[in-house]
Formats: C-alpha cells, structure tokens, sequence
C-alpha cells in the first residue's frame, strides 16, 4: 500500500441542462481520448486526495 493519494480524473458530459453523465479513470491519458472522442461540452476535472497526517 502507498502512502500517496492517487490522482482520479472526471470526465463530465453535459447533455441536457440538468444531466450530465460523469466518467471516471486515474489514467489522464485515458480522460483526454474520451474528451477528444466525445466532443463539445465536456469538462475534465483532476481530484488528488490530501493525505492523512499522522
């Protein structure tokens, strides 16, 4: 186990103005060919946990 948080992207599609479908990977690489896939309307946000002090 790693003591290091791990970097999870979103990738949120907006369809309608109330609906958005939300994807999720820890690849960017991943996140970025759905976005370029998928097209208009789409935001990627990066999340990283803060670690736990001890």
């Amino acid at each position: 186990m790693t003591d290091e948080p791990e970097t999870t992207y979103l990738v949120s599609v907006y369809e309608n103005p109330h609906w958005r479908t939300v994807l999720t990977t820890n690849d960017k690489a991943k996140a970025l060919a759905w976005a370029r896939e998928i097209g208009d309307n789409v935001r990627i946000e990066e999340i990283t946990p803060k670690p736990n002090k001890r």
